[in-house]
């Protein structure tokens, strides 16, 4: 767990508050300076001032066998969400989601790092599929199903697709469109009557009846925080180019002095034959933009 987190779950003070205190050197794991990112490991003692800071909060991390007809949302006012379906007595939240007509695996925790870093699109976490359909599936259907369709105006990923039988098979995902495997088969005209996820990374549903959960064994955990530790954040702060020949508008103030501000539209002002210009540049009333 990371050092500000673990001091923020203890109730000490919020993250920000605790990175200000790992920044000014007032806090160590086992008697050496942590540092910002530095992880806390089972056992390890936290201090602050050098009063040991006790953290109570168990991290969770259970697999669920999730059944058709229940919603991945914690929201309370959905009778069928899926913290009620779980029953669990501690406050965790599924990582991702899997869709009301859909079965299977899906992660529940209490940890919110694990859950930013396992949904941010660029991570490639695979996610493993049985499906079953209406028609016999034939070569043609497996090519063009492992080789991209397009749906919702891209074309998906490569994937591995396994025919398992004559009318179900098994697809390996690592992205995660809305309804990407109806949406795919859809588009090849086929319609899928069963779709069941079965594994998440290196987490396999198993024989975890449909309902029940279980928790993650310790190298379960430890393997998923290994595999998501390298975790970065998409960036979706990028400035789009501004189109050719789009006008540019400048952002003038009325006075140094004022902080009442107008929208000023460049204008190229004529000149007569001395070289004196003349008329005068038109300001955008105030609290109207430019279109």
């Amino acid at each position: 767990m990371r050092i500000n987190k673990y001091i923020s779950d203890s109730g000490y003070c919020s993250r920000r508050e605790a990175d200000k205190l790992i920044e000014q050197g007032n806090v160590t794991i086992n008697g050496k300076k942590a540092t910002i990112g530095s992880q806390v490991l089972d056992g390890q003692e936290v201090k602050i001032y050098g009063e040991t800071i006790i953290n109570n909060n168990r991290p969770i991390f259970i697999a669920y066998n999730k059944p058709l007809g229940i919603v991945s949302t914690t929201d309370p006012d959905e009778p069928s969400n899926i913290l009620d379906a779980v029953g669990h007595e501690e406050r965790i939240f599924p990582i991702g989601r899997l869709d009301k007509d859909s079965q299977g695996l899906i992660i529940l925790t209490n940890d919110g790092d694990i859950v930013n870093k396992m949904l941010r699109a660029d991570n490639n976490h695979e996610k493993e599929y049985s499906v079953v359909v209406d028609r016999l599936i034939n070569e043609d259907f497996v090519n063009k199903m492992q080789n991209g369709v397009p749906i919702l105006g891209v074309v998906t990923r490569k994937c591995e697709v396994v025919k398992t039988g004559t009318h179900s098979f098994n697809i390996v995902l690592r992205q995660g469109l809305n309804r990407q495997i109806r949406r795919m088969c859809e588009y090849l005209g086929y319609k899928v009557l069963r779709l069941e996820r079965i594994r998440i990374m290196h987490i396999k549903l198993g024989n975890i009846k449909i309902g029940q959960w279980k928790n993650l064994t310790q190298e379960e955990v430890d393997t998923l925080r290994k595999k998501t530790a390298s975790s970065t954040k998409t960036d979706i702060s990028k400035k789009k180019a501004k189109p050719q020949g789009a006008k540019t508008y400048q952002f003038k103030s009325k006075s140094a002095n004022t902080p009442n501000k107008e929208w000023n539209k460049p204008n190229k002002q004529k000149e007569n034959k001395t070289g004196q210009r003349i008329g005068k540049t038109k300001a955008t009333p105030r609290g109207r933009s430019q279109k």
